[in-house]
């Protein structure tokens, strides 16, 4: 596999080209970019997955949503419909995608959208009888036709951007450079014990003009199931069969794993088969399942409720979180006020 990333390096470039002339156009106003008439605040991250985005989309849910009507738009990765769709009642992970059916799960008194083409996206939710007063934009990084107000750049502690390159290569979806739009870069998934000075070595080797703020998974103490919650202490040492299908599950397991447990590793966003639920009834027998939020929303229903369940996770800031927080809610009270 590395091999062949090397071997498509000229790819990367040519790759590399395309994108940088994308942003050009878009920087000279070429091609144009949409803003709204209110606070819209996009999250994304310059390289293909893994940086933490459902949980940074969640803290802003529950940061914003007590004072706003907040919305969320994504794109809705391979969801089994097109166009927009706000969720409902008869909503499913299907319908919506897993990331805005875990929203919509989790966060009943917040509105739920998906759409590819997010300004298409804004002008719906606008066009409901209650308008949000905020909108989040969930991995639009580098969706440049519309302009948002607020950009919230991702980047994880073990891959970050700086030191990547351009697909096929490595796993930038654009130039480094491309960093410069956003108003924050959060460094995820550091490790809970990142000093002071580690974290000042990566701010000063990211260059960034912006503020920088470190961030960690917090993971919940228990693990849920649709009646139930049970101590992850009271399971640790417990048979089990862990799965996943996220980008980079290697923590997810580590805060769970016993010595005897079956390890099932899927792709990020998989689609469960029908041979799948019955490989993984097979060797789960009568141990229980446990599974990430993310992938509890599509097996819900298909495997018996009383096995499956799922840890929830959290991002939680190493230091001047409350700093973070002030700028978000700084950025939204103007923007709302200035409406």
């Amino acid at each position: 596999m590395i091999l062949l990333r090397k071997i498509l390096f000229p790819f990367a470039i040519l790759y590399g080209g395309i994108t940088q002339l994308r942003n050009f156009l878009f920087d000279r106003g070429v091609l144009k970019s949409h803003a709204f008439d209110l606070p819209v605040i996009a999250v994304g991250n310059l390289s293909v997955g893994g940086t933490g985005k459902t949980p940074q989309i969640e803290y802003l849910i529950r940061l914003l949503s007590d004072k706003y009507k907040v919305a969320t738009l994504s794109r809705g990765y391979k969801r089994q419909s097109e166009g927009f769709v706000l969720a409902g009642e008869d909503s499913t992970a299907a319908i919506l995608g897993d990331e805005p059916f875990q929203f919509h799960h989790k966060f009943p008194n917040i509105e739920v959208a998906v759409d590819a083409d997010r300004r298409n996206g804004i002008e719906n939710l606008l066009f409901q009888n209650e308008k949000p007063q905020v909108i989040l934009l969930d991995d639009a990084f580098q969706h440049r036709k519309v302009k948002a107000g607020f950009y919230i750049l991702l980047t994880a502690y073990g891959d970050l951007f700086i030191d990547d390159f351009m697909l096929p290569t490595g796993n930038l979806r654009e130039s480094r450079s491309g960093a410069k739009r956003a108003d924050v870069i959060i460094v995820t998934k550091c490790p809970n014990a990142i000093s002071a000075a580690e974290q000042q070595q990566i701010t000063n080797k990211i260059g960034a003009r912006q503020p920088v703020f470190f961030t960690s998974i917090a993971y919940d103490d228990s693990v849920y199931s649709e009646r139930k919650s049970v101590k992850v202490s009271e399971i640790k040492a417990s048979e089990k069969l862990l799965l996943a299908g996220i980008a980079k599950p290697k923590s997810f397991f580590a805060y769970l794993q016993g010595e005897n447990d079956v390890v099932l590793t899927f792709s990020d966003h998989h689609h469960f088969t029908a041979n799948d639920i019955k490989a993984i009834k097979k060797q789960a027998q009568d141990k229980l399942i446990i599974t990430t939020e993310k992938d509890y929303v599509r097996l819900k229903g298909q495997l018996p409720d009383e096995q499956l369940y799922y840890l929830p996770i959290k991002t939680a800031f190493l230091s001047e979180g409350e700093k973070f927080d002030k700028t978000i809610l700084n950025y939204v009270g103007k923007s709302t006020t200035d409406r």
